[in-house]
């Protein structure tokens, strides 16, 4: 039981103060913390399931402004040879030019343009998203989970959560519409790391 304890205290211990409000968030530049970064991407399967995968590499940078967040930029991209379906023969016919084309076209892209738009926790980014040779605008929604200092390593964090929709059609690569689906939804969840 006294050990119990000791592991309960010392949890109470590592999570510090978290900051929730956009402006009480530190300003300054963020990079995407590897170890602490999932995105996944939907598309609807022969309308009865989503299929997920996941790209196992990305970055991201944010320049975050927090006396003004609608001012604040980011630039994203995963690595498209990271592709991750649980199942290695898949994951290489994806890979191929008859889909994403990793060889010729190795990432996905998206930076924002202009200012954001703010709604709480939530920034919402127009940007371009660049993807197999084409850009299109796009849009970027960052939910922030709040921000504190990591008690193990000194370093000050932002947890987020993002997401970005696009048609696969748009970016050369509609084959087999409507048995899969044309709209793609990518989730993000992850932290930053202020530099």
């Amino acid at each position: 039981m006294a050990a119990s304890l000791l592991l309960s205290s010392c949890g109470a211990v590592l999570s510090g103060s978290v900051d929730t409000e956009l402006t009480a968030l530190k300003k300054g530049n963020y990079s995407l913390d590897p170890k602490h970064t999932s995105v996944l991407f939907k598309v609807s399967h022969l309308n009865v399931s989503q299929f997920v995968g996941r790209f196992n590499k990305a970055y991201a940078e944010l320049d975050y402004n927090a006396d003004d967040p609608a001012a604040s930029r980011i630039r994203a991209a995963v690595f498209i040879a990271s592709l991750d379906v649980n199942n290695p023969d898949f994951s290489e016919t994806l890979k191929s030019c008859d889909w994403l084309c990793a060889s010729q076209f190795p990432e996905a892209r998206f930076v924002s343009v202009g200012r954001a738009q703010t709604n709480d926790n939530v920034l919402t980014f127009a940007g371009d998203l660049s993807f197999r040779g084409v850009t299109k605008p796009a849009e970027l929604t960052v939910r922030i989970n709040g921000a504190t200092t990591n008690r193990l390593t000194g370093d000050y964090i932002i947890g987020f959560e993002a997401n970005l929709a696009f048609h696969r059609s748009e970016f050369a690569m509609g084959q087999f519409a409507p048995a899969v689906g044309d709209q793609v939804r990518v989730e993000v969840f992850a932290e930053f790391i202020r530099q």
